[in-house]
C-alpha cells in the first residue's frame, strides 16, 4: 500500500529526513481529509477539488498510489459536476488513507 522508494531516493536514505516528511504526512493527511468532509457537507465541490489536488502530491512522496487514483477522480468527478460519486470516491479515499498512516506510523518505529 505504501511504496517509500520515492521517498528514499528524495532523502537519499537518510532515516533522520524520512522521518520528517512521513511525520509531516501523518500531520497533514487527516487535517485535509477532515477538510474535505466539510467540503462534501457544505456542498463546497470546488474546495473539495483543491484539497484534494493539495494531498495528491503528498500521497505520491509516501508512494501511496491507490489514494493518488482516488484523489485524481475526486477532482475529475468535481470538474465532471458528476457530484453523486463524490461521497463514494471521499470514503474510499479516507479508508486507504487511514490503513496507510497505520503502515506509515509502523515505519516511523523502524527508524
Amino acid at each position: 500500500m505504501t511504496d517509500l522508494t520515492f521517498l528514499r531516493t528524495f532523502t537519499k536514505d537518510d532515516p533522520k529526513k524520512m522521518k520528517r516528511y512521513i511525520g509531516l504526512y501523518l500531520d497533514v493527511a487527516p487535517k485535509t481529509f477532515e477538510e474535505m468532509k466539510r467540503n462534501l457537507a457544505n456542498e463546497d465541490w470546488e474546495q473539495l477539488r483543491i484539497n484534494a489536488h493539495s494531498l495528491k502530491p503528498q500521497a505520491d512522496f509516501m508512494g501511496i498510489e491507490n489514494l493518488k487514483e482516488e484523489l485524481i477522480k475526486i477532482e475529475e468527478a468535481v470538474k465532471a459536476n458528476n457530484i453523486d460519486v463524490l461521497e463514494n470516491l471521499l470514503n474510499e479515499s479516507l479508508k486507504i488513507s487511514t490503513e496507510s498512516e497505520r503502515i506509515l506510523k509502523e515505519k516511523l518505529d523502524q527508524f
